[in-house]
């Protein structure tokens, strides 16, 4: 992924970094669990072209910092912060957000705490049908024993819905980060905010056009919490997405742009 890089300072001081590339109408990214920025490569070079695309790295990964104490409140707070510093650029005028998974989530938080979001769209934000207590309890015995690797392909299976070939696709693709520390330092952390997270509480206040993309083929988990958010949110819709799940941000990045580019344009 090529661009300029940059960084804000979230409201616990917190440094978060960016990567912005294109022309166009502002669009931020925010990416899911495990990862960094780069997870974005395959929908980045459709979306460039089209906007002016800010990728932003959530805290703990990639190129930014990371706080003393966790929340989603605080992850939120980050996405909001590079929201308000795009906006700056843009005269004030707001701007589009698209967050995939966990990211889905911070972005919604963030929308909910009155950030500068002009329409929003969502893959798949997880929520507290996502995980159990007992996935939870095993992912956090792997990694405290020193077996992120375990904890992770349990999570990509048992809990993202991938088969055992998809899950060596995505081992074998060339990667610009090891997703091993981020594991490490972000799985169960994320999944114990899940466990809590008031969905209901977070719609409820978000005036905002929201698109909420669902993979025909994704876990049960996801149409429960896409379907609920939509009955929440005031100005909501669902498109489905054909034949595809919870990755298709990587596998159908054409179908997925045409999608935002289509509800972004309205």
């Amino acid at each position: 992924m090529d661009g300029s890089r940059g960084s804000v300072t979230s409201g616990d001081g917190t440094s978060i970094g960016f990567l912005a590339d294109g022309s166009g109408p502002p669009l931020l990214l925010v990416h899911g669990g495990m990862c960094t920025s780069a997870r974005w490569v395959p929908l980045w070079q459709v979306l460039v072209p089209r906007f002016r695309v800010t990728a932003m790295d959530r805290r703990g990964r990639g190129s930014s910092g990371d706080g003393d104490h966790y929340s989603l409140a605080a992850e939120s707070a980050d996405v909001a912060a590079v929201a308000a510093h795009l906006s700056k650029r843009y005269d004030g005028a707001p701007v589009d957000v698209f967050g995939h998974s966990y990211g889905a989530l911070c972005a919604l938080g963030a929308a909910a705490e009155g950030a500068p979001l002009r329409r929003i769209a969502l893959y798949e934000p997880p929520g507290p049908p996502t995980v159990s207590t007992a996935w939870l309890r095993s992912a956090r015995t792997w990694i405290d024993s020193g077996d992120p690797g375990r904890a992770m392909y349990s999570f990509l299976v048992d809990v993202v819905g991938l088969g055992p070939g998809e899950v060596a696709a995505l081992r074998d693709r060339p990667l610009q980060y090891d997703p091993m520390p981020i594991v490490e330092q972000t799985l169960v952390r994320e999944a114990e905010s899940l466990m809590t997270v008031d969905l209901a509480a977070l719609a409820g206040s978000i005036a905002q056009s929201v698109l909420l993309l669902l993979g025909s083929e994704s876990p049960a988990w996801a149409a429960e919490v896409t379907w609920n958010l939509e009955s929440a949110l005031p100005l909501a819709k669902v498109v489905l997405i054909p034949d595809q799940g919870h990755e298709a941000v990587d596998v159908v990045p054409d179908l997925v742009a045409d999608q935002l580019e289509l509800f972004f344009g309205q």
